[in-house]
């Protein structure tokens, strides 16, 4: 019998995988490819660009054109809301 934990992490993996297969990530910094795999290992809370920014190292307006090139790409979609405490996800 097939523990919960192994499906649940073969799971992931095979979600990772199918991701990364996207023609849209062919071209994408090193930045871009850092935070897609923290959001696909089960990023904690609501990504923002500050947090971006943080994470990344790198200066918020570097973390916004991020994101918006992943946005446009259709890599990660715009939560509800905005302003200053704009979210995104994933778009899987």
């Amino acid at each position: 019998m097939e523990n919960k934990n192994t499906g649940q992490t073969i799971g992931k993996v095979l979600r990772k995988a199918k991701f990364w297969e996207s023609p849209q990530l062919l071209s994408i910094n090193e930045r871009q490819r850092l935070m897609l795999n923290k959001l696909l290992e089960g990023f904690e809370g609501k990504l923002t660009s500050s947090k971006w920014a943080k994470i990344a190292k790198c200066l918020q307006d570097t973390a916004t054109r991020d994101i918006q090139n992943l946005v446009k790409r259709g890599l990660m979609l715009k939560e509800k809301g905005g302003g200053r405490s704009t979210s995104y996800v994933l778009n899987i």
